[in-house]
């Protein structure tokens, strides 16, 4: 009785996730069914992780009619390496970082936030498909695709601490303060103890009561979270408590026709609370926008 007593909590947040992986089961398996038939087959060198080709990117935003549209304005934009396959991005005490996707090709990144140069680089193990990153006090969380497997650097040197593992596939991470927040390319989100890294809770995320699938890359901005949502140039503005998509952000004006058919698909958010800005990118593409939303909804 008394161990029972002293690890209640551990054992509680085992048995929840245990309850979640079994129901998410069936789920997973089929998202992932999905992603291999639309994913790296495209061409050997562009292995996305459930990402379209540009030529099958739906780039409108999803038709939801009760669900106001909002534009954004441009700040800046600012160079980017056309060869990183962005997966993650965030902003931490002013500096930028980036996680980059495709076997061979993942690496983790610390970028200089004016110039987008590359101040620091792990490249990681060509066995693994580097996805989202999230950073908790002095550490990096990095997911990878396919394999279950996520990394945990040191912030300052980049040097590997530990592994965790995860069911499914990983596709974004972000913080608010209590829990890591991730996304499996499902509808649902995953809340995780950022110690033990197993999950307090899920979170479905729908508009106008539809499930929205294809969750990708995830920020939290004053309080709300954002995410990119895999095969449009839309990103979603979800209620953090319900789950509900309360705005659609438009972001299919910021390429031009030539741009678009170079990159690859809208995926990175990172937000600078002390400059009030919001950073967007695509993959594969050789810029990045600085950007802020506009106050009223699009007509």
């Amino acid at each position: 009785m008394d161990f029972l007593r002293a690890h209640a909590a551990k054992i509680a947040i085992a048995i929840v996730t245990l309850f979640v992986v079994l129901l998410l089961g069936e789920q997973l398996i089929v998202n992932r069914s999905h992603r291999m038939n639309t994913d790296v087959s495209a061409s050997s060198s562009s292995q996305q992780s459930g990402d379209a080709s540009p030529a099958s990117t739906n780039t409108s935003a999803p038709s939801v009619a009760t669900i106001p549209t909002y534009g954004i304005e441009v700040i800046r934009s600012m160079p980017h390496d056309s060869h990183a396959f962005t997966e993650g991005l965030l902003f931490h005490n002013g500096d930028l970082y980036e996680s980059t996707g495709l076997h061979g090709q993942s690496s983790l990144r610390k970028l200089d936030p004016q110039t987008g140069k590359i101040l620091k680089r792990l490249n990681i193990d060509a066995a693994y498909f580097g996805e989202g990153i999230v950073i908790v006090k002095d550490k990096i969380y990095q997911l990878t695709y396919q394999t279950g497997i996520g990394f945990v650097y040191d912030l300052k040197t980049f040097e590997q601490v530990r592994t965790f593992s995860y069911f499914g596939e990983g596709w974004g991470l972000t913080y608010n303060g209590e829990s890591i927040i991730m996304s499996d390319g499902t509808s649902s989100l995953r809340f995780l103890d950022p110690d033990s890294l197993l999950i307090r809770k899920m979170l479905t995320v729908t508009a106008n009561g539809v499930p929205v699938k294809n969750l990708n890359e995830l920020e939290i901005i004053n309080g709300e979270l954002w995410a990119n949502v895999w095969q449009t140039d839309s990103i979603a503005r979800i209620n953090l408590q319900t789950g509900v998509v309360t705005g659609w952000i438009d972001c299919s004006f910021l390429l031009t026709p030539e741009e678009r058919s170079q990159a690859d698909v809208l995926n990175g958010i990172a937000y600078d609370a002390k400059r009030d800005v919001i950073l967007l990118g695509w993959k594969n593409c050789s810029k990045m926008f600085e950007v802020r939303l506009k106050s009223k909804e699009k007509m």
